[in-house]
């Protein structure tokens, strides 16, 4: 009996990715899960394991060639009865190398957990445990850190930490191994095991494993040796500007341009001379997954959307005064303080009705229109800012929006939430008056088409019915895809906004 080989799912809008090496050849023995290929996508490398025990019989998709997702690259031709024996006559010539750990307990093995719809990777940020340790049924092994979120892994059974696979600073893709448990032993034990699971985990390093997001993609390698480019001048896309094929053939065909881009972009140019005394004072730290994620995405925004804002200001006294008349009675029954988020989501979703291509999307040479407001929430955390989603908020209450934005809001600065609840935000609100911002430029999330702008209240004079007055005033500030929201969608949008906040009972009229 056989069985297929196929490309597993490579994430979200990916869809091929080139064989860039085959580890196996037809005819070699494989065991379960064990590696067969290594496929390569524009950014990430991505493991493909054996389906099945047996032997690998045709390869469909040789080295080079380009697959989409679920094509078939090879077949397994699955153990049956006949090569059964062959197995047990293998494995005595490895079982003297064993014997010494067959009384160690059982060997169990410590993977990367789920990381969330469409996450393939993910680095080693830290390991709380060592070599030789002992550590109980779900204790705490180490945290990875993916684009958006912290996922600390705790320990599949209680033991001694044999080997770590993953060292710190090491990307791993969703199904590797991190380390190696050995089930019921004591740290006594293995006293003498640190120096011998430290040359064990240095030679998956040696072999390229651990500096995964270093070393140049083998095709990239290929390609460079075969045309004779110098890899100092292919500017890498990959992570931590690892160089992809696809990277030497853009080189290859524009290096004039390349070279006059590398040496304009602001990124690549070199520091400037640092006086002595100060680089003693002066402290480098690598910028986190999260941190860089956001750097990256930010920088997309501004070069890939024709981004523009426009401003406007409100009087925040209707709602200050609702809010302040009912918030004692509205925190008694719904049990959450009534704050000023629920009222701009309401406004902006009110809003969104009015002028839908603020809640669009380009995707290719379409505008995609959505008929409902998952709303993005930005929040600031400890380690960067994060957009929750609260999804289908035109459909919620206020006392649901509130309780939602809170719950959300503590998670977020906890570091606990999943990738899902970040994902398909069609609208955003940043609001940056909590920090002291009294009028800002927010910059858009992509692939989203509108980002709300929320700023400080101020008290400022005011001119009203031919009278100077003081009022409480805001800044909203919004910034749209010029592309498919033209100047009067976006000036309607905001002054919608500004009527539904200055005016909170036309919310209720659908006014």
């Amino acid at each position: 009996m056989s069985t297929e080989v196929r490309v597993p799912t490579l994430g979200e809008s990916v869809t091929e990715a080139t064989v860039a090496t085959w580890f196996k050849k037809p005819g070699d023995t494989v065991a379960a899960d064990e590696m067969l290929c290594e496929l390569e996508t524009d950014k990430v490398t991505v493991e493909v394991p054996s389906p099945a025990a047996g032997t690998l019989g045709e390869i469909v998709a040789a080295e080079g060639e380009t697959v989409g997702v679920d094509a078939l690259l090879a077949t397994i031709e699955e153990a049956g009865a006949s090569p059964a024996p062959k197995k047990k006559e293998d494995k005595p010539a490895e079982k003297p190398a064993q014997q010494p750990q067959s009384n160690e307990g059982k060997m169990t093995d410590v993977m990367v957990p789920s990381l969330g719809e469409s996450v393939t990777e993910a680095t080693v940020s830290t390991w709380f445990k060592k070599v030789g340790d002992t550590v109980a049924a779900d204790e705490m092994l180490c945290e990875l850190e993916t684009d958006k979120v912290s996922v600390e892994v705790p320990s599949p059974a209680a033991g001694v930490l044999k080997e770590i696979v993953a060292e710190e600073g090491t990307t791993v893709d969703a199904s590797a191994k991190l380390a190696v448990i050995a089930e019921g032993e004591s740290g006594g034990a293995s006293a003498s095991a640190p120096a011998k699971e430290e040359a064990k985990s240095e030679a998956p390093a040696a072999s390229g494993k651990g500096g995964k997001d270093v070393e140049d993609a083998p095709s990239a390698k290929k390609l460079m040796a075969e045309k004779g480019i110098d890899p100092a001048s292919v500017q890498g896309s990959g992570k931590d500007g690892r160089i992809m094929k696809e990277d030497v053939a853009k080189a290859e065909n524009a290096p004039k341009q390349a070279s006059v881009n590398v040496a304009s972009t602001p990124s690549q140019a070199p520091r400037g001379p640092v006086n002595a005394d100060d680089a003693s004072r002066e402290e480098r730290v690598k910028m986190t997954r999260l941190r860089a994620t956001i750097a990256k995405r930010l920088k997309d925004s501004q070069n890939t959307a024709a981004m523009l804002t426009t401003y406007n200001e409100v009087d925040m006294s209707g709602v200050m005064n609702l809010r302040n008349e009912y918030k004692d009675l509205f925190n008694k029954k719904h049990g959450v303080k009534l704050g000023f988020m629920s009222f701009f989501v309401k406004a902006c979703c009110h809003a969104l009705k009015e002028v839908p291509e603020v809640n669009a999307e380009i995707d290719g040479n379409e505008v995609v229109y959505k008929n409902y407001v998952h709303m993005g929430v930005a929040v600031g955390t400890p380690n960067g800012l994060v957009v929750p989603v609260v999804r289908d908020a035109d459909q919620m209450s206020f006392a649901s929006i509130e309780k939602t934005i809170a719950e959300m809001g503590t998670r977020a600065r906890d570091g606990k939430l999943s990738m899902a609840e970040m994902q398909g935000g069609s609208f955003t609100i940043s609001n940056g008056g909590v920090y002291g911002s009294l009028m800002s430029s927010p910059i858009l999330n992509p692939p989203q088409s509108g980002i709300l702008g929320m700023h400080k209240i101020q008290e400022r004079p005011m001119v009203e019915n031919g009278q100077i007055v003081i009022k409480p005033m805001m800044y909203l500030a919004l910034s749209y895809d010029h592309r498919i929201v033209d100047g009067k969608g976006a000036v309607t949008f905001l002054v919608r906004v500004k009527e539904a906040l200055e005016d909170p009972r036309r919310l209720l009229m659908d006014l």
